[in-house]
């Protein structure tokens, strides 16, 4: 068995009509089922809407008549993926955590905690949908099929991102907060005029959501009916700000203003979140426009390996999260419907062992960067500035084969 996903990429299909007016559709297949979810969204009414929760804490099964629908077909192999994803994916974020700490990485932005979100979103997705992320979404990644040590590459430093984005259609890792939206909106609108049917998402954390460039890309997304998805993770804390200091409103309340619906999923429920995010996406190719997701989760570690969370928050906080983990929710689910055995599980485990014996390899193998590259490409023609730039460096590193004997 094979711990990567294996799903095959498709080339983008182009729709048999253009879109290139307000409120056209580019299909209709789906304009009943988004229509009838409408009304969970929120949209136009002030009060707060139930949060969308398909599997309790408690691994129980509710039923939701707005998006029951997004899952009706889900079988016991898809939840075991789920499950699967989920798992794999945090061992993965373990082992990066750990490697860190070791001095193998220089950073390492966890995602503990948030793997219902990512990989309940990621499932959602077409393969000739495209996603924009930000540092944390190593589970969309790993939905998309990206190599899990394809990822380290950069928080090594040894490239700058480690994977070609129209292999997976999957963008390169974004630091700077909250740009992407306006790149995934920017491409959405590019869909819309090549008249393609497919769908452009975009991950920001709560702290985003706060940028102007967030708030650009809503308002171009409104008026231009751009066929994209916000999904925004929730998870309390901007590094050491919670999201009452950030908001007076729930965040997905923020779409109201710029004439598109929000709605608040369970974000450690995988359920939900592809049942929402579903729903959003098929909005979206149905010629619908934006819509805020906002997936209500927590963050269980740090913000990256840099910060200490323990000088801001509290462990009560932390332990009454813990009782809402993703992973153990459906793992109890799948006990009680007999969707998984034993032998699931420690089979699951072993193949848990594996990746993060791969990984840990893998990094511990990827060459040194040449130490002059970061001069080249700076201008097409060269520069007397960063000539003199690259001596300088160049006697610098010679100082130290002196000071070592000339070895």
């Amino acid at each position: 068995m094979t711990v990567e996903s294996t799903a095959a990429r498709t080339p983008r299909r182009s729709a048999g009509t253009k879109a290139g007016t307000t409120g056209t559709k580019r299909t209709t297949s789906t304009t009943k089922k988004a229509t009838s979810a409408k009304k969970a969204t929120g949209a136009g009414k002030s009060a707060e809407p139930a949060l969308v929760q398909l599997l309790t804490p408690e691994g129980k099964r509710v039923k939701n008549a707005e998006f029951d629908q997004y899952v009706a077909d889900i079988t016991a192999d898809d939840l075991r993926g789920l499950y699967r994803d989920m798992v794999l994916t945090r061992r993965f974020d373990a082992e990066a955590t750990s490697l860190q700490r070791q001095g193998e990485l220089g950073l390492w932005a966890s995602l503990l905690g948030q793997e219902a979100a990512q990989i309940g979103s990621g499932r959602a997705l077409r393969d000739d949908d495209y996603v924009f992320p930000t540092y944390r979404e190593h589970g969309v990644a790993w939905c998309r099929g990206v190599d899990p040590t394809n990822l380290l590459g950069m928080f090594r430093g040894v490239n700058n991102g480690g994977w070609d984005p129209n292999g997976n259609n999957f963008h390169l890792y974004t630091i700077v907060i909250g740009s992407q939206a306006l790149h995934a909106t920017g491409y959405a609108m590019g869909v819309t005029k090549d008249g393609a049917d497919s769908a452009v998402i975009a991950y920001f954390g709560d702290g985003a959501s706060s940028q102007g460039d967030v708030a650009e890309a809503f308002t171009f997304s409104a008026v231009y009916n751009a066929p994209v998805v916000f999904f925004c993770q929730n998870n309390q804390w901007a590094i050491s700000e919670p999201t009452e200091k950030q908001s007076r409103v729930p965040l997905y309340q923020r779409a109201q203003g710029f004439g598109f619906p929000g709605v608040r999923v369970d974000g450690n429920d995988v359920l939900a979140n592809l049942a929402v995010t579903k729903w959003a996406l098929e909005r979206a190719r149905a010629g619908e426009g934006p819509t805020l997701v906002e997936a209500f989760t927590y963050r269980m570690g740090a913000h990256t390996t840099s910060d200490d969370p323990t000088r801001y928050r509290g462990d009560e906080e932390r332990l009454a999260w813990e009782a809402k983990d993703p992973i153990l929710r459906l793992r109890r689910y799948l006990e009680v419907s007999n969707h998984a055995d034993e032998g699931f599980f420690a089979e699951l485990e072993t193949e848990s062992e594996a990746l993060g014996k791969r990984v840990r390899e893998a990094v511990r193998a990827m060459p040194d960067p040449d130490h002059f590259a970061i001069f080249e490409n700076v201008y097409a023609d060269g520069h007397a500035l960063v000539d003199e730039e690259r001596a300088q460096f160049a006697a610098y590193q010679a100082s130290f084969a002196d000071a070592d004997g000339g070895k």
